[in-house]
C-alpha cells in the first residue's frame, strides 16, 4: 500500500481520528492528513468492525509533513497537548483499543524523537502517559466520508463538543503554528 508522498510521514493515534485530523489540518508545514486504522490483526478493517473493537485496530492519522516547516518533533508536542496521553484506551467517552494513544514510528530515529517527546512531556502531565510507540504497520485509510470529517460538519454534535475544543486549544496554544 505504497503511495508517493510530499515529506516526511508520521502517524498517530489520540482517541477519534476526527480531532486529531482536525487539527493538523490546521498546522503550517503539514501537506496532507488522511484518517485511516493501523495496528491491528484484521485485513481491510471497516469503521464499524473498528468501533466494535474486534479488529485490534487504533483510529489513526497519517500526516505528510514538511520537515523544513514543522519538525516531528513539533508535530508530537502538538499531540501530546490535544489529547490525553494519561488515560488507558479511552479519550473522553470514546473507550477502546481503537481510541488508544499510540505513535506509529516509521524509522529507529523517529522512534528516538518520540520517546525524547514522551519523556518532555511526562513532566507537564499529572499522570504516567500510557502512549505505545510502535514501528509502523499496515496502513488503511478510512472511508471516505471519515476524510476532512470536521470541516464537513462542524455543528455535528460530536463535532461541536469534542471536536472544536481541541481545535480550539490548538489555535490557542500553537497560534504560531497555523497556516
Amino acid at each position: 500500500m505504497s503511495e508517493q508522498t510530499t515529506g516526511d510521514v508520521a502517524i498517530l493515534g489520540g482517541g477519534c481520528f476526527w480531532c486529531i485530523e482536525a487539527v493538523f489540518l490546521e498546522a503550517r508545514g503539514v501537506t496532507r492528513v488522511e484518517s485511516g486504522y493501523m495496528g491491528g490483526h484484521a485485513a481491510h478493517p471497516t469503521y464499524e468492525a473498528v468501533c466494535n473493537g474486534t479488529t485490534g485496530h487504533a483510529e489513526v492519522v497519517r500526516l505528510e509533513f514538511d520537515p523544513s516547516v514543522i519538525s516531528y518533533h513539533d508535530i508530537l508536542e502538538i499531540f501530546f497537548t490535544i489529547h490525553d496521553p494519561t488515560t488507558l484506551n479511552r479519550q473522553g467517552n470514546d473507550v477502546g483499543t481503537q481510541y488508544r494513544s499510540v505513535i506509529f514510528t516509521t524509522s529507529p530515529a523517529q522512534d528516538a524523537v518520540a520517546r525524547t517527546v514522551m519523556a518532555e512531556m511526562a513532566m507537564v502531565w499529572d499522570a504516567p502517559l500510557v502512549t505505545q510507540v510502535s514501528p509502523q504497520e499496515t496502513w488503511y485509510k478510512a472511508e471516505d466520508y471519515h476524510q476532512n470529517y470536521f470541516a464537513q460538519h462542524p455543528l455535528q454534535g460530536y463535532c461541536a463538543f469534542v471536536v472544536a475544543p481541541k481545535v480550539s486549544k490548538f489555535r490557542a496554544t500553537f497560534a504560531e503554528r497555523l497556516r
